[in-house]
């Protein structure tokens, strides 16, 4: 398994293939086709825009004329007011055996126009980090973070732009698979799709047919061998534009994004023919909102809870510290809906 971007044996961004599928359609397909098509392209036209490709020289080695060639290590998503988001991974310096982020980082526009990028935060724990331009650009398009949209979905159409193996910018297309996939590399479900990517993918955006950012590309796991060693494969993996979201908003004020502690632990029961959530043990804040071990989880607020992974997702990506949710539990044969105020990670 390795990250898009990162230059080492661990991390290294792969490639995925476009998933193609064939529908009988009725007489007036065609123009709903083309309508679809060209609905696309200004989705894809738009995503270009927005891309950036990180360069691997940085401002002293330009300023010395150490390094006078164009190459790439990794690309990044322009959200808008100069602000650049990419994989903490692609930006990230070796120095010894420690892995060190530059104050300031050069990124390539479309246009070719080459641009420094001060450090404004970064975040480990979901692998991101974010930078900010001096000035505004005109060229550069700004990504949609709808979080109405966030939540990719199985069969889903995607697509990213990015700069694999050290040049670009490629488009690849595919569809998501499992939206719900776990990983050592974060504390965090991560998108996997089928889009072809290699290394140098990480950072970039992973968009819906809209050209929304549902997504930022994180890792693969790694199938074929590509030039210098580098790794390129069929299972990309991207952190959810949701927990995106929340760490931008966290980093624009100076902080880490607070997640919240709801005091469960969770084991697996089978009940009848059937395997349930049930709560193993429990300690503040659920104690205080009336969980007792023992009790069926059956949702929180309108959600159903189907496993333990489904619940920390929904805790981590939509709700805050502080915030009261309802936890339906099953105890003894009767349904009971318990009010708790959320605790802090």
């Amino acid at each position: 398994m390795t990250c898009c971007a990162r230059r080492t044996a661990t991390r290294s961004l792969i490639a995925w293939p476009l998933l193609t599928v064939t529908l009988l359609m009725p007489m007036d397909a065609p123009l709903q086709a083309q309508s679809s098509e060209d609905h696309l392209r200004e989705a894809v036209e738009r995503a270009k825009r927005a891309t950036v490709g990180i360069l691997n020289a940085t401002p002293d080695t330009r300023q010395s004329g150490y390094d006078t060639q164009l190459s790439f290590r990794g690309t990044g998503v322009h959200l808008g007011n100069g602000y650049i988001l990419t994989a903490r991974h692609a930006v990230e310096r070796q120095s010894g055996s420690n892995a060190t982020i530059p104050n300031t980082i050069l990124i390539l526009t479309q246009r070719l126009e080459e641009l420094p990028a001060k450090l404004v935060g970064d975040n480990a724990y979901l692998d991101t980090v974010l930078y900010k331009l001096p000035s505004m650009v005109d060229s550069l398009e700004s990504a949609d973070l709808s979080f109405s949209v966030l939540d990719a979905t199985t069969g889903q159409q995607v697509f990213t732009v990015g700069y694999p193996l050290g040049w670009g910018p490629t488009i690849a297309y595919g569809r998501v698979g499992n939206p719900n996939t776990f990983l050592q590399t974060v504390d965090s479900r991560l998108i996997q799709s089928d889009i072809p990517v290699c290394s140098g993918n990480s950072g970039g955006g992973l968009f819906n047919a809209e050209g929304e950012l549902v997504g930022i590309m994180h890792a693969i796991i790694k199938t074929d061998d590509a030039q210098g060693g580098h790794g390129c494969s069929r299972l990309a993996f991207a952190v959810p534009g949701g927990l995106a979201k929340k760490i931008v908003a966290a980093l624009l004020e100076n902080k880490q994004p607070g997640f919240a502690r709801l005091g469960l632990q969770m084991k697996v029961v089978k009940i009848d023919n059937r395997w349930r959530v049930a709560v193993g043990g429990v300690s503040e804040p659920a104690s205080l909102g009336g969980a007792q071990k023992g009790d069926l989880l059956l949702a929180i607020n309108d959600t159903e809870i189907t496993d333990a992974a489904q619940l920390k997702n929904y805790l981590m990506e939509r709700t805050v510290p502080g915030q009261k949710i309802t936890l339906r539990v099953l105890r003894g044969g009767k349904e009971l809906a318990l009010t708790i105020t959320l605790g802090g990670a």
